[in-house]
């Protein structure tokens, strides 16, 4: 009896951290107590911080007051001061009082908070972070640009359109609501069907375990590249990012140029896949799906390319490669990944032991975390984006935005079972143990630093999911003597999926030819060479120099002889399920 009480308070503990989450929408309030009384306590510590508070306080007060009196003149008055440049409030519209006054003294307040939550002697790094995040949230909440009744703009528009937007922008709602209901993207996805539209290049499912099934795509050439390209995408999203439209196809592309191509698409887990784990996903995904392109292009070594977390799972799997002395891949590509999780950026916002431990319980009664809850945190940390602009772009203005592939897409989102995500956020991102050399595969420990591959590793410019600083630091942890690594415009998923032709793209470049040199991020900057467009031939070039001449026969569909039999078409059914 004794040994169950401690199960029976670790349960009661985490069913409340559970309940709590769904108050709080996930977020851990004992992080931000804690950030808020740490910059009080030193604030407390700081009267010259103190001082200069209050000099900002009474020169807003005193702005604030002058520009009423100006305004109310009746002539038009900017609220944008010449050292302001804020385009929320750059239509002449907002020159009208009392829209002007208001903005004025919303400005005059945002900046008396950034001043007084910013460079306080004495706090700590994170609770700084977390201090400017939430205070961030509160002047993004707060401007009247984002309220219809303090926008003069808004307020011109339902004039001028007798309130039909609002009309639209209430059916918009509802769309939406009923979508988030019926597990549909938001605002339909009629036109980006996936197998139709969307996720279209022919090929066939040549292997399915409980976790992945493995695309192979038809040859599109009369001769291929002997070596053939596995690529392994996140499972924290759908597979066929890398396979949109056919214009933006990575998948296309690269069959049109004479590569034979394997995709690994990932289950969308369900409660009952709770206790799937980092193993599982190396095991029955990458180790699987290695060993059928084996065995469908026989006696050839597999380039392997990796997205995102499918780029650190294959980082794994390449280290657990070398460390048995298997030598089936030929090179590793990393496109936008992270192996080193010292400096994951923003997301390290949400990367606490208390935050863990709520979303962990979240994840416990649920079995899995859902995309809704993801996709959450991510708009967060582009709230203005993702959040405030398209709110008000949809419901206010009646507007709906009208779809691309890669919105669709964005829509269509996976679950993350338990177990797996909460070693992955544990082992990885609190303990940094794949970079530390302490991170384990079948119960013994990997080494990054054992694979000797050539390497190909690309970083987008504005990533807040994975910055490209943190994919650099890969350059150190493994010993390639063939390394290049590339950076693009774009953020973590526009600067991947980008097209073969892209004007408005540019991206750097910069190779080592052993395995030891290496250069800080400033260094590289200088040094990589800048070129105009998309970052897709450059890789194609890179992969075509590592597979010899374009003068093989295609690969036949599968190998029922070997067990690989064709099992039906792609996209296959995983894809399909929501």
């Amino acid at each position: 009896m004794a040994e169950t009480i401690p199960n029976i308070q670790e349960d009661m503990a985490r069913e409340m951290r559970a309940q709590l989450a769904a108050v709080t929408g996930g977020l851990a309030p004992d992080d931000y107590a804690q950030a808020w009384w740490d910059w009080y306590l030193n604030l407390a510590k700081a009267p010259a911080k103190q001082t200069e508070i209050a000099h900002k306080a009474v020169e807003a007060l005193m702005d604030n007051f002058r520009f009423a009196v100006q305004a109310s003149a009746g002539k038009p008055v900017s609220p944008v001061s010449g050292t302001t440049e804020d385009k929320l409030f750059a239509s002449p519209a907002w020159t009208e009082w009392p829209f002007n006054v208001m903005a004025r003294g919303y400005l005059n307040w945002a900046d008396l908070v950034k001043h007084a939550t910013s460079d306080v002697p004495g706090l700590t790094g994170r609770s700084a972070d977390l201090v400017s995040f939430a205070s961030k949230h509160v002047l993004e909440a707060a401007s009247p640009a984002n309220h219809l009744l303090a926008n003069p703009e808004l307020l011109e528009l339902t004039r001028a359109q007798s309130g039909r937007n609002l009309v639209a922008g209430f059916k918009n709602w509802l769309a939406d609501a009923n979508g988030m209901l019926t597990r549909n993207a938001p605002g339909g996805d009629a036109e980006f069907k996936v197998g139709k539209d969307v996720a279209v290049t022919p090929g066939k499912i040549v292997y399915r375990n409980d976790l992945i099934e493995v695309i192979q795509y038809s040859a599109t050439t009369a001769r291929v590249h002997a070596r053939p390209i596995l690529i392994v995408p996140a499972w924290i999203m759908k597979y066929y990012i890398l396979d949109l439209s056919p214009q933006n196809s990575l998948v296309r592309y690269l069959v049109d140029k004479g590569h034979t191509v394997f995709m690994i698409s990932w289950k969308n887990p369900i409660a009952a896949d709770r206790n799937l784990g980092m193993d599982d996903y190396h095991d029955k995904g990458i180790r699987d799906a290695l060993s059928a392109v084996g065995a469908i292009v026989p006696n050839v070594k597999i380039h392997a390319a990796g997205y995102c977390i499918g780029g650190t799972l294959l980082s794994i799997a390449a280290a657990k490669l070398a460390g048995e002395d298997d030598h089936r891949l030929a090179s590793m590509s990393l496109l936008a990944a992270q192996t080193d999780f010292s400096e994951p950026g923003e997301l390290s916002l949400f990367i606490s032991p208390s935050q863990l431990s709520m979303l962990e319980a979240v994840m416990k009664k649920a079995g899995v975390l859902t995309s809704d809850k993801m996709g959450a945190s991510f708009a967060l940390l582009r709230a203005k984006d993702l959040l405030w602009t398209p709110a008000i772009n949809t419901y206010i203005k009646g507007n709906r935005e009208k779809l691309n592939d890669l919105m669709a897409w964005n829509g269509d989102g996976t679950r993350m079972p338990w177990r797996m995500h909460s070693e992955y956020l544990k082992q990885l991102y609190l303990q940094n143990d794949l970079a530390g050399g302490r991170f384990r595969v079948g119960g013994k420990p990997i080494k990054l630093s054992d694979i000797t591959l050539p390497m190909f590793v690309l970083g987008t410019e504005t990533d807040h999911v994975a910055p490209w600083k943190s994919a650099y630091k890969t350059r150190t942890l493994t010993r390639s003597a063939d390394y290049t690594f590339v950076l693009t415009s774009g953020g973590h998923n526009g600067g991947i999926v980008c097209g073969p032709v892209n004007p408005k793209r540019r991206y750097r470049e910069l190779a080592w030819k052993n395995a030891y040199d290496a250069l800080n991020p400033g260094q590289w900057m200088e040094r990589a060479a800048l070129h105009p467009g998309s970052w897709w031939p450059e890789w194609q070039t890179w992969l075509a120099s590592h597979s010899g001449p374009a003068d093989a026969a295609p690969p036949g569909l599968g190998n029922a002889a070997a067990g690989y039999g064709i099992l039906g078409d792609a996209p296959g059914e995983y894809v399909l399920q929501r």
